[in-house]
C-alpha cells in the first residue's frame, strides 16, 4: 500500500531528473559558477574551505549503510580544525531518532553538528497561528517534537476534512490512496501545506525512494496551493545552518557537499556558499553529471568522484 519505500531503479534516475526539472519554476533561484572543477574527494578540496555542510543520504550513507571511507574522511577533516555540519533534508526523522542512525553508521555527530529540515519547519510554525494539523508521517517514530494535537493523516477521510492544515515530514507511510484523500480534502478546502523535506527522492541501498517534494508538487498542480517548503534547496534551512557556522566565517570558506543539483547544490548556491557534487554514490550512481548540468544550468563549484 505505501509508496513512500516505492523504488525508481536504473533508467528512472533520468525521471526524476526530469521531474525536478519540471518542478523548477518553484525552486530558489541559483547564483553557481561558470563552471565546474573535477576532484576526487573532500580532502583533494580541503584547503579552500574552512567549513563542509554535509548532505546525509548519498554523501554519508546510503540508506541503513554507511559510504566506504567516509567515517574517516570527516574525522580528518575535523583532526585539519575544520567545522563539519550535517544539513539533510531527513524530515521524518526525530532528532533522537537521526542521531542514533549516524552513531551506529559510526559518525561521531553531537546535537549541534546536525541541522535538518524537520528543525526547520517545527521552527517555521512559530509564524503560523496554532491549529489542528493533520501530518504525512510515519507513526511508528511516535509524536516527538511534533506539535501538540497533531493527528497522523491515515485512511479516515473524516481526518482530512477535520484538519486545519497540513503537515508533510516523511513518506515511509504515505500511499496513492492517501494521497488522493489529501487532494481531495484540499480541492474542498483550500488549507496550508507546509513541506519539511523537498526531496522528490531519495538514495536507498536498492535505487530511489519517493520522497514528500513529489507529492508536494503533485498537490500543487492539482489543487493550485502553493506548498511552504523548509528544506533544501530553500532558505529556511540554510538559515539555521548559519547559526551554527563559526562567527566570520566568509560564505565562501563554505561548501555545500550533496548528490543532488536541484536541493544539494541549487539550494547552497542560493544561499551564497560555494558547492560540491558527489558523483559516484547517491543520485548519479557513478555516472557523470555533466550533461545534467548543461541541462539544468545548475554548476556547482566541484564534481567529486566521492566523499
Amino acid at each position: 500500500m505505501s509508496t513512500g519505500s516505492a523504488i525508481l531503479k536504473g533508467a528512472d534516475t533520468a525521471v526524476a531528473f526530469t521531474e525536478y526539472q519540471s518542478v523548477r519554476h518553484r525552486l530558489p533561484a541559483g547564483r553557481g559558477p561558470a563552471q565546474f572543477t573535477r576532484a576526487t574527494d573532500l580532502d583533494a578540496i580541503a584547503d579552500h574551505f574552512d567549513v563542509f555542510l554535509l548532505d546525509a543520504f548519498g554523501v554519508l550513507n546510503i540508506g541503513e549503510t554507511a559510504i566506504p571511507g567516509v567515517v574517516d574522511r570527516v574525522n580528518g577533516l575535523r583532526q585539519r580544525g575544520k567545522q563539519v555540519l550535517v544539513v539533510t533534508n531527513a524530515a521524518g526523522y526525530p532528532s533522537l531518532v537521526l542521531h542514533a542512525r549516524y552513531k551506529r553508521l559510526g559518525y561521531s555527530f553531537d546535537t549541534q553538528h546536525v541541522v535538518s529540515s524537520r528543525m526547520a519547519l517545527l521552527k517555521g510554525l512559530d509564524d503560523h497561528a496554532h491549529r489542528k494539523w493533520g501530518m504525512v508521517a510515519a507513526p511508528s517514530f511516535g509524536r516527538e517534537e511534533l506539535p501538540e494535537g497533531a493527528i497522523f493523516l491515515e485512511d479516515d477521510p473524516a481526518a482530512y476534512a477535520e484538519a486545519e492544515g497540513f503537515l508533510m515530514f516523511g513518506a515511509s507511510a504515505w500511499s496513492e490512496s492517501r494521497h488522493a484523500l489529501l487532494e481531495q480534502a484540499l480541492k474542498d478546502n483550500p488549507r496550508d501545506v507546509l513541506v519539511g523535506n523537498p526531496d522528490l527522492v531519495a538514495p536507498v541501498e536498492a535505487g530511489l525512494s519517493r520522497e514528500p517534494g513529489h507529492y508536494a508538487h503533485r498537490l500543487a498542480t492539482a489543487t493550485g496551493i502553493e506548498p511552504v517548503f523548509y528544506g533544501k534547496p530553500f532558505p529556511a534551512i540554510f538559515d539555521l545552518a548559519r547559526e551554527r557556522i563559526r562567527p566570520g566565517t566568509p560564505d565562501e570558506r563554505v561548501v555545500m557537499v550533496g548528490d543532488t543539483l536541484h536541493t544539494d547544490i541549487l539550494g547552497g548556491a542560493a544561499a551564497g556558499f560555494r558547492t560540491a557534487l558527489i558523483q559516484g554514490y547517491g543520485f548519479f550512481d557513478g555516472e557523470d553529471p555533466a550533461d545534467a548540468i548543461a541541462r539544468s544550468q545548475i554548476v556547482p563549484d566541484f564534481i567529486l568522484e566521492r566523499p
